[in-house]
């Protein structure tokens, strides 16, 4: 990892960006490049969407690289983390925005689904941050971003593997940032309320929460691209003396 020029610049930065195929994934992805980082945009099976991605990262300027893989799978993840090694040279940023996000009742709720849902959201994210720490500790630091979901505060009917896997990754992301703090890594959780714009076959319908949209205090959904900047401001240079931490970017619907 080269030195920024500022606190804003990303130059010399590799980030891995888990679903980047769509919504907050690729506006993320187009956040960093626009910081100055060479993105790595992951997908599982939309490749020529994630491909579209990676042309409109190179439009900017920056250097992109398509990884395709099951993030369910051990060894896939970490064949993907070798090809990245071998053709990027490291990680310095990853986030996790991969998941799922089906709708089920709880009584008919089989285990195979509850189990499908935790290995996208939960193991993905373990497995995904096993590999890049490897590589951070390695290059002396790095920044890795979660991305939780806010049902996991608020509950939502027919969500409960969705907000458990969820909430899941809010003590994932507080013990490794105990554990790598010393190694240079910050760990961060990004927590969207409801965004608005149009949802992916994986995203569900919207969903029936305790609180309803209007109980958003700013009085509307937010955009990809909100969610995207603050995900891409935790991985600044700037932001170097904040980890473990929750920050919702929600309208005021939940606040903590």
């Amino acid at each position: 990892m080269e030195a920024p020029e500022s606190d804003t610049d990303l130059s010399g930065n590799v980030a891995v960006v888990t679903g980047a195929s769509r919504r907050i994934g690729r506006a993320t992805a187009l956040r960093l490049a626009r910081a100055g980082a060479d993105v790595v945009l992951h997908g599982h099976r939309a490749r020529d969407e994630v491909e579209a991605v990676a042309a409109e990262v190179e439009a900017i300027g920056r250097r992109a690289l398509v990884v395709m893989a099951d993030i369910t799978d051990e060894a896939a993840v970490e064949g993907m983390f070798r090809r990245i090694e071998a053709e990027a040279g490291g990680v310095d940023i990853l986030v996790n925005n991969a998941a799922i996000r089906g709708e089920k009742p709880l009584l008919e709720m089989s285990l195979a689904e509850w189990r499908q849902t935790m290995a996208v959201i939960v193991d993905g994210t373990f497995l995904c941050s096993r590999e890049a720490l490897r590589s951070m500790v390695a290059r002396g630091g790095g920044s890795i971003v979660n991305i939780g979901g806010v049902t996991a505060h608020i509950g939502a009917a027919r969500r409960a593997h969705v907000a458990t896997a969820k909430a899941a990754l809010g003590g994932l992301t507080r013990t490794l940032a105990v554990e790598f703090a010393p190694h240079g890594v910050r760990v961060n959780c990004i927590v969207p309320g409801s965004i608005g714009g149009r949802r992916s076959a994986t995203a569900g319908a919207v969903p029936q929460m305790s609180k309803g949209s209007e109980d958003i205090l700013l009085g509307r959904e937010g955009t990809v691209e909100e969610v995207a900047h603050v995900i891409a401001s935790f991985c600044l240079p700037g932001a170097g003396y904040v980890t473990g931490q929750t920050v919702h970017v929600n309208g005021g619907v939940y606040m903590n």
